[in-house]
């Protein structure tokens, strides 16, 4: 088993838990999705979903959305939650963001071309290198109509050290090559004593020109967390109209390209470009 499942399989419920702590990221993300998503009905294929935040959200708003991820334990996890929701989830599927199924298991309907929109929110976190995000990307690719939509996600490369900087200062001077090549690379490869194991940190300038190699036409570029990344306790604890207030503050500053390498988390919306119409 690889450090990233074994990591997801001791975390599923945490994971789950995560988007409660980090509202703003789940709200402004699910404000981007439902600005860009067609109306549903539509298919949609979460790629690393993990325990189904959004695959559950997204089918309580009337999609058809198809989970895949790693991790068997976050596949069980979503499947209560569905149940606990009282929705119905086409069966979960245990597989890899490099190598995706050629067909929906439940209908046995090619995969190429048959969805609407992917969500690729999760895999790029783990995958070191660009030759295998490139592949994450280009199966994606494969599995989208013409005109359908990805929802990637990437973590920035300051995420870390911010959170380096709150929790555990001396880490810079204790590990000095691995701070170094988390700076420089992004890279942070597994150790003994890794809470994030085999994770990869993307700076912001490299986001758009890696998707064009896909193939992808931009469409948005979103800071998840606005103006709050790092500052965001007491924002994510209040509710109502000032709630909404900060979501709707967050989301639209999350769009300025001065603010990138200040959020935590990028979410590119880019289309699978639809071919020019066959001439006779």
């Amino acid at each position: 088993m690889n450090p990233v499942e074994t990591h997801y399989d001791r975390n599923a419920e945490r994971e789950w838990e995560r988007l409660e702590r980090h509202r703003t990221e789940f709200a402004v993300t699910c404000r981007v999705l439902s600005e860009f998503l067609p109306s549903p009905p539509g298919k949609i294929l979460d790629i690393g979903g993990g325990p189904g935040r959004y695959t559950i959200y997204l089918t309580q708003q009337g999609y058809h959305v198809q989970l895949i991820d790693v991790s068997r334990r976050c596949l069980d996890v979503a499947i209560d939650k569905s149940v606990a929701e009282g929705i119905y989830l086409p069966t979960p599927v245990q597989g890899n963001a490099l190598s995706l199924p050629d067909r929906d298991p439940d209908a046995d309907e090619d995969y190429a071309g048959l969805f609407d929109a992917v969500l690729l929110m999760g895999p790029l976190y783990h995958l070191l290198d660009e030759a295998d995000r490139l592949t994450a990307i280009r199966e994606a690719y494969r599995v989208l109509r013409p005109g359908g939509l990805i929802f990637a996600a990437f973590l920035t490369r300051f995420a870390p050290l911010r959170d380096i900087a709150i929790h555990s200062p001396a880490w810079i001077r204790d590990y000095p090559n691995r701070f170094m090549q988390l700076l420089e690379t992004g890279q942070n490869p597994a150790h003994e004593d890794s809470t994030f194991p085999e994770s990869y940190f993307a700076h912001p300038d490299e986001i758009e020109p890696l998707m064009a190699h896909a193939g992808f036409r931009m469409e948005l570029l979103q800071g998840c967390e606005g103006l709050v990344a790092g500052h965001e306790d007491l924002v994510n604890s209040i509710d109502g109209e000032l709630w909404t207030e900060w979501v709707e503050v967050n989301y639209r500053v999350g769009r300025e390209p001065s603010m990138r390498g200040a959020s935590d988390h990028l979410l590119y919306v880019g289309s699978k470009p639809v071919p020019p119409p066959h001439e006779e």
